[in-house]
């Protein structure tokens, strides 16, 4: 085998032409176009679709591709003018159902043509560029059945008048729009904006535009805002059963520019049921409605709403802060500051979701409003000793910090917070001295929030307060221990020692007191001044008080609890049955303003007083004369006479309380102003005016006047100096 010759194999063309019958292509193209009509007529179930299959892919194989397409083209086109025309005859109602059952049947025959010519969708389509089967079939449904003359603005006119009835409140087939509907998006996006979605926009806008003007002028605001609302909600829904999801910005857009965003102006401002009354009448529904259709509109809908808010607020506030009667009672005055930011944040939290520039603009209303009373932080100062020395008994530690968390909110709000302080620092030290605080711990805790805002230096003073306190308490027990048997019979003494600079600064009124009085004072003096060396004693007789037994007519005896001012007018009866208004202030010298209001307590109390003033009224004039009322009773033993509080300054008080406020103001500035230049070392004047306001704003706003002298001062002391060259630029003098 090995030794035979190998032979080489040649393969050669064929020598004669195989002839394809030349009716070939046309008899295949009769066949597959009887089978695409069987198909249309519902007649496929005797096709084979396999030897269908085979005569296309043939063709496609003998380069007919071309007539099978233009075939195809022309026998659709003609099967679905066909179709049109019986559409365009079907009647009313039946004009959709017609067109939906169609468009099915179209879908059908159109799957089952394009799996016949597959071969040709898959080579000879893409190769010559043209319309794939599907695509094409869909495209000529759009220009024969849909776009013809009859048919497309009838279905337009149809799908806006099913619409239009379903606005209207009918009931209307929304599986049958969901299927016309698709069927245009299955068209193409064009086709359902051009044929339905556009129209549908503006038919909505003019209806709306109508709807919404009939509303205006029949509704109130409230009523308005709940069909508006209703409108809205029913279009998404529109939207979620049978329209395009994308259409759903477009049509919300339409009803919130119509209905909402044209008429802002006049909703907000709708006399007795607009923003305000809604405000007024803590209408949340309404207000939370308006406050979230309003959000919709971009351009500003929310600006409206806060900036009618932030008006109403600021003239409710101004009203309030300004009013002669609401300023004779500082509880109450802070109470409905209280009261009103307790309404609008409670309109916040429901109405408005909390939206912060809300919040904000409440913020600076009351910032605003509380600062045009310049007796505010007096009057908050009032408010925090009314409760800690009475409002708050009995209440719960939660509660008391509810409390005290809010005169910290109102706090915040006040530019002279060093005013407060100074108030702050009095009354406090009067509660201590008197035992009348509610709680210990509540007073510390609020110092703590003070510290907190303001830091140590703000509270320093308050905490020495306290310590001086406990202090006392030692002093005092060893004073008893050490001087016990020489006192005997001699008033029993309590004596709180107050150091100068932790306590507010008062002048040492002069009060004569009673010789019994007097006499263990001096035995206390001695007895501190000998343990203490270097240090002065001063008595502050209007910070004391003093427990008297007493007896009345028919012998009646009580244990009076009495401020000291209170103990020495009445110790003065023991030696006299009446005494003018001139002869006690002369035999006691206590201060006109405090004797007053100590002889109110006694001789005009609501209850049964302890002295009898003639004239009866209930101001105390220098004509007046007094008495023992015989007639006092009271079921306790033991009686407490309260002094007429000191609700808020007279005016000369309170310009005192200024003229000190704006003294120790003095030497922060220059602090500031040191520390700026120190490490500036050149500044021009605005600046070191900004710059001062900026550090010292948390305690209080500084006049630039202010400002002004005490740079002057500064320049006079030489801790600074003005440049040669340019007046209004100053230097750091080491």
């Amino acid at each position: 085998m090995s030794g035979q010759k190998k032979k080489n194999f040649q393969i050669e063309a064929f020598k004669h032409r195989v002839m394809v019958d030349p009716k070939y292509a046309e008899k295949t193209w009769k066949i597959l176009e009887h089978a695409i009509q069987e198909i249309y007529n519902h007649n496929a179930s005797g096709l084979s679709f396999e030897e269908l299959y085979r005569n296309a892919y043939n063709m496609v194989l003998h380069k007919f591709g071309e007539k099978l397409y233009s075939g195809l083209v022309t026998t659709m086109t003609s099967h679905l003018s066909d179709i049109s025309k019986s559409i365009e005859a079907a009647q009313g109602e039946l004009f959709l159902e017609e067109l939906n059952r169609k468009w099915l049947d179209h879908n059908k025959a159109l799957q089952m043509i394009r799996d016949i010519l597959m071969y040709m969708d898959r080579t000879f389509i893409p190769s010559t560029h043209k319309t794939p089967v599907h695509e094409l079939g869909l495209n000529l449904w759009r220009d024969v059945v849909i776009h013809s003359c009859k048919t497309q603005i009838r279905l337009q006119d149809t799908l806006l008048e099913l619409v239009h009835r379903e606005r209207n409140g009918e009931v209307i087939n929304r599986g049958l729009m969901r299927s016309i509907i698709k069927m245009l998006m299955d068209l193409g996006s064009s086709v359902y904006q051009d044929d339905f979605e556009q129209h549908f926009l503006e038919v909505s806008a003019n209806f709306y535009g109508l709807e919404s003007q009939q509303y205006i002028e029949s509704c109130d605001c409230g009523d308005y805002l709940k069909k508006a609302e209703r409108r809205l909600n029913e279009e998404m829904e529109r939207v979620s059963h049978y329209l395009d999801a994308r259409s759903l910005e477009k049509i919300t857009n339409v009803v919130e520019k119509e209905m909402i965003e044209n008429h802002m102006h006049r909703l907000v401002h709708m006399e007795n049921s607009g923003l305000v009354n809604m405000l007024v009448n803590d209408k949340y529904d309404d207000l939370g409605r308006k406050y979230n259709l309003f959000r919709r509109v971009a351009n500003g809908g929310l600006l409206i709403v806060r900036d009618v808010m932030t008006s109403y607020i600021r003239d409710t506030g101004k009203q309030l802060v300004t009013d002669p009667e609401r300023l004779k009672d500082p509880v109450d005055f802070v109470q409905r500051l209280l009261d009103l930011k307790d309404k609008y944040d409670k309109i916040i939290s429901l109405a408005f979701n909390n939206d912060k520039t809300f919040q904000n603009a409440l913020n600076s209303s009351f910032e605003y409003f509380i600062n045009l009373n310049a007796r505010s932080p007096e009057f908050i100062s009032l408010f925090v000793d009314d409760k800690l020395r009475k409002g708050l008994k009995g209440v719960s530690e939660e509660d008391v910090e509810v409390v005290l968390d809010k005169v910290m909110m109102l706090f915040r709000y006040l530019q002279e917070k060093d005013v407060f302080e100074k108030y702050y620092k009095q009354h406090l030290a009067k509660r201590l001295l008197a035992g009348k605080t509610v709680s210990d711990d509540a007073e510390r805790s609020l110092i703590v929030k003070l510290k907190t805002e303001c830091g140590y230096q703000f509270t320093s003073k308050l905490e020495g307060m306290f310590t001086d306190m406990k202090t006392s308490q030692d002093t005092m027990q060893g004073f008893h221990e050490s001087l016990g048997a020489e006192l005997g019979d001699s008033p029993s003494l309590t004596v709180q020692v107050l150091t100068t600079g932790s306590w507010p600064t008062q002048p040492s009124a002069t009060c004569n007191l009673p010789a019994e009085i007097l006499g263990v004072c001096e035995k206390f003096r001695s007895y501190y001044l000998g343990t203490h060396t270097g240090r002065r004693l001063s008595w502050q007789t209007n910070m004391g008080t003093a427990d008297l037994k007493a007896i009345f007519g028919k012998g009646q005896k009580h244990e009076l609890n009495v401020s000291t001012y209170q103990m020495c007018v009445l110790m003065l009866f023991n030696n006299a049955d009446r005494l003018s208004y001139k002869e006690i202030e002369q035999a006691t010298e206590i201060p006109a303003s405090d004797l007053k209001r100590c002889l109110q307590s006694l001789a005009c109390a609501r209850v049964k007083s302890v002295l009898r003033k003639e004239p009866i009224g209930r101001d105390i004039a220098e004509d007046d004369a007094f008495s023992v009322n015989d007639k006092f009773s009271s079921k306790l033993y033991k009686v407490r006479i309260s002094t007429v509080a000191a609700q808020r300054e007279s005016e000369p008080e309170n310009q005192e309380t200024r003229q000190r406020v704006e003294e120790d103001r003095k030497p922060q500035i220059e602090a500031a102003i040191v520390r700026i230049m120190k490490s500036r070392r050149v500044l021009d004047h605005n600046n070191i005016v900004a710059e001062v306001i900026k550090q010292l704003q948390s305690r209080f706003l500084p006049n630039p006047v202010v400002i002004k002298k005490r740079i002057e001062s500064l320049i006079e002391r030489e801790f600074l100096e003005r440049d040669k060259n340019d007046r209004k630029l100053y230097r750091y003098l080491a």
